[in-house]
């Protein structure tokens, strides 16, 4: 998983990611301060409306209120009803004529006002005497109320519902004797019909009006349910029937009522949604325009360094070109322009380290190639001494003629001459081996297996012929008996190389001599060796000259004591595939 990520973590990617995020972000912010701002402006104007509203309406339920107040004040003063109540108090009762005179007067007063249904006056001795029942002050209210009248002194006093008709609502004042010093005289109840204060309209906005006394009690609502939850609501929002609701309260000063408009925020808030889906389209939109933005601004700056780092990619591939110039910023071109001449440079320095490397393969191949040649020619001027020695004058020309061959396969200089074909250095090594058993005679003999497709493979001169000179002076010379040389090129087991190996049946060498080879071979000391492996360090340094990217271009050593001796090596098929110094 954190391979597939790793692909994606380029300079693009994180300048893009940087960008966009920072613009979310951005967009979130202005989005949601924005939101939250008009949602308040709205709210804040929408409370201020409401309260506006509210303030009016009670306003106008304390008009209501004060009607009542004033018509109620305008009865317990009046001269009548006070000369009967000081009459009551002086223990003087009043006639049935008077309390009926006393009910027209109520009749006359009630006339001002299309909500009060009905007076009650009552003395201080709990008699009634409107109407004309006998119903005592104590059982039509409450103590408690006849208690908040007395401390009212004279003010009107709220009961609320008339329990003995809920339907109704109460109010009590008591009225002071004006000729005795303002003392009590007696009570008056007030009985205000239910739609008196009723100013709530059809709800068809889901809009409710609530108004209580100071008790909590209900005077005039619209709300159908229990109004408990919304009076103890100390916030300014409440949630009805799963809708959120905003309160508006207003309290009067005159009367103690609170009234509570109920207002949904889906209505107050109905401009709100227009306005979220602007900012939703807006960011998006806004995001679009960033993103493609960033796009482009990014792969402005990363496709020179894209195109400078494919330019360096090459360099592994042993293709050091030089980056064309580009059109971007400064610090672009000054990096691009150091590329170039770091390529500068290093292309300069590798073709002085390759002519160097040039000049100084020529000189080891000349050195090793004259080497060879005398010591070819040391051990032929030595199998011709033996000729001399043991044969006649006839046999005698034909060596010489063979030699002459020799000299002039050997000592040729020209480049086109160094190599040469498997078939023709095969043919060198036969007239060589030929010379050689003049000397070793009839206990020597040989054999060459090539396969015909490979005659025409193309290797250094004189690459197998030292080894097969080594073999034959090391092999055959030092074993008593018959002694044998075997050239085998076979296939080699990786593809497109042949196998070449020398083997003899000589007395074979030990284990440390072999090492001891080994090692002089890959430390690569030719010159200072000596005996058995002059040649065979001769050819394995000029495999390493010719074959210089081939893999195996290294002579491997096996060998058995009393056994035989085996000398392997590999060379490519097609010479072309490997990069030759040719001297």
């Amino acid at each position: 998983m954190r391979l597939n990520l790793a692909r994606y973590n380029t300079l693009r990617n994180q300048i893009l990611l940087v960008f966009l995020s920072v613009m979310i972000l951005v967009l979130c912010f202005v989005g949601i301060m924005t939101y939250n701002l008009v949602f308040n402006l709205l709210h804040n104007n929408a409370e201020k409306q409401i309260q506006q509203t509210s303030i009016e309406a009670m306003g106008r339920i304390e008009s209501l209120y004060q009607q009542v107040d004033t018509l109620t004040k305008q009865i317990a003063t009046d001269s009548y009803v006070q000369k009967l109540l000081l009459n009551e108090k002086l223990g003087k009762l009043a006639t049935f004529n008077e309390r009926q005179a006393l009910m027209q007067t109520g009749n006359k007063f009630q006339v001002f006002s299309n909500g009060i249904s009905a007076f009650e006056l009552f003395s201080t001795k709990d008699r009634r005497l409107i109407p004309l029942d006998e119903v005592g002050l104590f059982n039509r209210v409450e103590h408690k109320w006849i208690d908040a009248a007395n401390k009212a002194r004279g003010k009107l006093v709220w009961i609320g519902k008339d329990p003995k008709e809920p339907g109704h609502y109460l109010a009590i004042r008591r009225v002071s004797l004006i000729e005795r010093a303002f003392s009590n005289g007696g009570y008056l109840i007030v009985q205000i019909d239910p739609y008196y204060f009723d100013f709530t309209e059809a709800n068809q906005n889901q809009e409710y009006t609530i108004l209580v006394d100071k008790q909590n009690q209900p005077i005039t609502s619209n709300y159908k349910g229990n109004i408990d939850k919304i009076v103890s609501e100390k916030g300014t929002t409440t949630e009805i029937d799963g809708s959120d609701y905003m309160i508006v309260k207003q309290t009067s000063a005159i009367t103690g009522w609170t009234m509570y408009f109920l207002t949904p925020l889906s209505t107050v808030m109905k401009g709100i949604t227009v306005l979220r889906s602007a900012i939703i389209l807006s960011g998006a939109f806004g995001f679009f325009i960033f993103a493609i933005s960033s796009i482009l601004l990014s792969t402005m700056i990363t496709r020179p360094i894209l195109k400078l780092t494919k330019t360096m990619k090459r360099g592994r591939d042993g293709q050091l070109t030089i980056n064309p110039e580009i059109s971007s910023t400064v610090e672009i071109n000054e990096l691009n322009t150091t590329y170039n001449q770091l390529v500068e440079n290093t292309n300069h320095l590798i073709q002085v380290v390759y002519e160097k490397e040039i000049l100084k393969s020529h000189a080891e191949l000349k050195a090793l190639q004259s080497q060879i040649n005398p010591h070819f020619l040391f051990n032929t001027l030595d199998a011709l001494y033996w000729s001399l020695d043991e044969k006649g004058e006839e046999e005698l020309a034909d060596s010489v003629i063979a030699m002459s061959e020799l000299f002039r396969y050997t000592i040729s200089s020209h480049k086109q001459d160094e190599w040469v074909t498997l078939k023709q250095e095969i043919e060198h090594i036969e007239m060589y081996m030929q010379l050689m058993k003049m000397r070793f005679g009839e206990r020597f003999t040989w054999s060459v297996t090539i396969p015909s497709e490979y005659e025409l493979v193309k290797i250094p001169k004189l690459l197998i012929q030292p080894i097969v000179e080594n073999a034959i002076l090391h092999g055959v010379g030092n074993k008593v008996g018959e002694g044998f040389v075997h050239i085998i090129v076979e296939p080699s087991a990786k593809q497109g190389n042949l196998l070449i190996s020398v083997r003899d049946n000589g007395p074979g060498m030990e284990k440390e001599a072999i090492d001891k080879i080994h090692n002089l071979l890959e430390t690569g000391k030719v010159y200072s060796m000596r005996g058995n492996g002059m040649a065979i360090a001769n050819v394995n340094k000029r495999l390493q000259l010719y074959y210089k990217q081939n893999e195996t271009n290294q002579i491997n050593i096996t060998s058995e004591e009393n056994k035989g001796t085996s000398f392997t090596f590999e060379v490519p098929i097609d010479r072309d595939r490997f990069d030759f110094t040719e001297s």
